[in-house]
């Protein structure tokens, strides 16, 4: 009734544009979920609102478009917990904070485990998650069965299921949603979206490198298609470019780029009350609330910013999924994609400050970046702000690769790589 009586009339934008300013007090590159989430927390929680997001497409058009929108914090570092765990939490609050519904659901997540070395792993990460107060446990096929009846856990399978990690606080949530609601709530307090504005150098001075770039310089605006702008601060919350960006400013980061494809299917009656992963069988799956199976697997092996989608994919995606559920033998695949993962060497993200001042980055989330942006946000706004890095993100500094102390979480990875 409230769309007749509307008419024809359009909708009213629910963030503004405008022209692009000579200068702001900080400019954010990438107009993501990560982008968004820090500039939101930028003007929130520290009142800073003379802030620019920019983006050389449209907000949430790269990876925040393209993931699989599952939340959890079931990880198997004691830093790697907390820091997910807050994401978790803040998830779970969202939709209050942002007055939209993003459409979190509560769902539980079964990692399950193929074998004697996996299980171990499962009891090594429920062990460290009960320490943090996560809850999570291992649980036999039983168990397993009574959660998702659709799950074959007979012994018949190449694979048999020998267990799982459960982890009953994992869910799901509406991607687009998310990025709608933060640049809504961002634009209210002040904060400018530029979209296709493409960001073309990064301006560094006294720097140890060519042209006054890198250590030692400091930060002092942007290049951009649509003009220079100065700013004290530049924030890289790319994905897929992240280390081309850096570069910009002198940085080399230790990052290599792959695609990752998923693919969704035609909806269903509500079948799935879980989400489910196999690390062995490199498949992750879950159910809309509209019904669609949402399906990833494993990054491809080389390294490329090629997003295109392979038979090969849905090939084999198609047959391990029907070795953990063959009753979807019927169900028809609608859609596959692909976007792009920039992949660390300890799988844990790049986050903080960087040898030139002024300069930050929220970067290198491998296939984890969408269940860290809200807390990713909260804690990168408060190192601008406050000049000091919090104590959630001291572990993900771009200096623990010269200090050797890295945070491996390639263990907790949904899939393999």
């Amino acid at each position: 009734m409230a769309l007749l009586r509307r008419g024809k009339r359009p909708w009213p934008p629910i963030w503004r544009s405008g022209e692009l300013r000579s200068s702001y007090d900080a400019v954010v590159v990438g107009g993501g979920v990560h982008g968004l989430a820090t500039a939101y927390y930028l003007a929130s929680n520290w009142g800073i609102t003379d802030v620019a997001v920019l983006d050389k497409g449209y907000l949430g058009g790269g990876g925040s478009g393209r993931n699989t929108a599952i939340v959890r914090s079931n990880y198997l570092t004691p830093d790697g917990v907390a820091f997910y765990d807050r994401s978790v939490r803040l998830y779970e609050r969202l939709a209050v904070d942002l007055n939209l519904n993003v459409m979190f659901s509560r769902r539980g997540h079964l990692t399950l485990a193929h074998s004697d070395g996996a299980l171990r792993t499962m009891r090594w990460r429920a062990e460290v998650n009960k320490h943090q107060g996560v809850d999570s446990e291992v649980i036999g096929p039983t168990e397993i069965k009574r959660l998702v009846p659709a799950l074959d856990t007979s012994g018949n399978p190449r694979y048999p299921i020998l267990g799982a990690l459960h982890h009953p606080p994992g869910g799901i949530v509406r991607h687009d949603a998310v990025v709608w609601g933060y640049a809504r709530a961002a634009a209210a307090l002040g904060v400018e979206m530029h979209q296709n504005t493409e960001v073309l150098d990064i301006d560094v001075a006294g720097g140890d490198g060519p042209g006054g770039k890198g250590p030692g310089g400091h930060v002092t605006g942007v290049r951009t298609s649509r003009g220079d702008v100065s700013a004290p601060v530049v924030v890289n919350c790319t994905a897929g470019w992240a280390s081309l960006v850096a570069a910009m400013a002198g940085l080399r980061l230790p990052i290599s780029t792959h695609p990752l494809q998923a693919a969704v299917t035609e909806p269903v009656k509500m079948f799935l009350p879980a989400v489910v992963v196999s690390g062995s069988l490199h498949v992750y799956v879950s159910q809309t609330d509209r019904g669609e199976l949402v399906f990833g697997a494993a990054v491809d092996p080389i390294a490329t910013y090629d997003t295109g989608g392979s038979l090969a994919f849905a090939e084999e995606l198609s047959g391990h999924v029907l070795q953990l559920m063959p009753g979807l033998g019927r169900m028809r695949l609608l859609r596959q994609w692909s976007g792009l993962c920039d992949m660390t060497p300890d799988y844990s993200p790049i986050i903080g400050p960087t040898p030139v001042a002024g300069f930050f980055c929220d970067v290198g989330w491998g296939t984890y970046g969408f269940k860290a942006a809200p807390v990713a946000g909260e804690q990168l706004a408060a190192c601008i702000a406050s000049a000091e890095t919090p104590d959630l993100i001291e572990p993900f500094k771009l200096s623990r690769f010269s200090e050797d102390r890295l945070v491996g979480e390639k263990g907790a990875a949904a899939v393999g790589h």
